[in-house]
């Protein structure tokens, strides 16, 4: 029987329940079959893959590769990801390098399939996109029953990477806005409205930045690296997901809802 992992409640307590029980269920979702199996497969047959064509033929192997960068949804989008892992991240105009979602980016930087060799023939690539893999099926179980807790989880995982990138503070906004499991903490974390999204993208860089500015002292994404604040921005994204729960998300989190406090919810910009 699998291992399906559990985060009784949802706010601010749920997340503390998260972090505390977070090893322990890793560790026995990741021996569970299901995932047991998928990187097995993965770890054997990889190096046999040289070119994205191969890459999405075959179905197992695509799975884990697209579920390693939270693409899942893309399974059967086979031509599309095939563009995107030729094209590679090199010229300005490849594919992954036009899209807004820059976990495209991510995956089409990782395979290299437009370089020779690939990175499928690294001794070590088969443990790296599994280890992504069994992170990021964590987390889409864990939201499969506490959607927020995937997104702070999220946030968890990529900020500190985020953060050692060689880019500028724009660039690290930009990128930020640009991947939606960030863009939808941070929005919800600053008091940040989602329609924010139909605005010029200057304009929504500057709202991003003078909320962070506001509410944590400086306007960088750096900041967040710290774990403190980084706390302090999940604490404030999960109150307010708790406050525009639907009324069946607020009997199942009911718990949870008892505990928040209204000073702690981020004051909502109006545009």
């Amino acid at each position: 029987m699998s291992f399906q992992p559990v985060g009784p409640i949802g706010g601010n307590a749920g997340w503390a329940f998260l972090q505390r029980t977070r090893e322990a269920q890793q560790e026995a979702f990741d021996l569970s079959p299901r995932i047991s199996r998928e990187t097995s497969d993965f770890n054997a047959r990889i190096s046999e893959i040289t070119s994205a064509e191969e890459l999405v033929a075959d179905r197992r192997l695509l799975s884990v590769a697209l579920g390693a960068f939270d693409l899942s949804d893309d399974i059967d989008n086979r031509f599309f990801i095939r563009k995107v892992l030729e094209d590679g991240t090199g010229p300005d105009d490849a594919l992954a390098n036009r899209l807004t979602d820059k976990r495209y980016f991510d995956l089409a930087e990782a395979f290299a399939f437009d370089r020779t060799p690939p990175n499928t023939q690294l001794s070590d690539f088969g443990t790296r996109i599994t280890e992504a893999y069994r992170t990021r099926q964590f987390e889409e179980a864990i939201g499969d029953t506490a959607p927020p807790m995937r997104l702070a989880l999220s946030l968890n995982r990529e900020i500190g990477d985020l953060a050692a990138r060689g880019l500028s503070e724009d660039g690290l906004w930009f990128t930020v806005m640009a991947t939606p499991p960030l863009r939808e903490v941070f929005e919800a974390g600053l008091g940040l409205p989602s329609t924010i999204g139909a605005l010029d993208i200057d304009r929504q860089l500057t709202l991003f930045q003078d909320k962070a500015l506001s509410l944590f002292g400086e306007s960088s994404v750096r900041q967040f690296s710290d774990p403190e604040k980084q706390d302090e921005l999940i604490r404030r994204f999960l109150v307010a997901d708790s406050l525009t729960a639907t009324p069946s998300q607020t009997v199942r989190g009911s718990a949870a809802l008892a505990l928040l406090q209204a000073s702690a919810a981020p004051a909502p910009i109006t545009l």
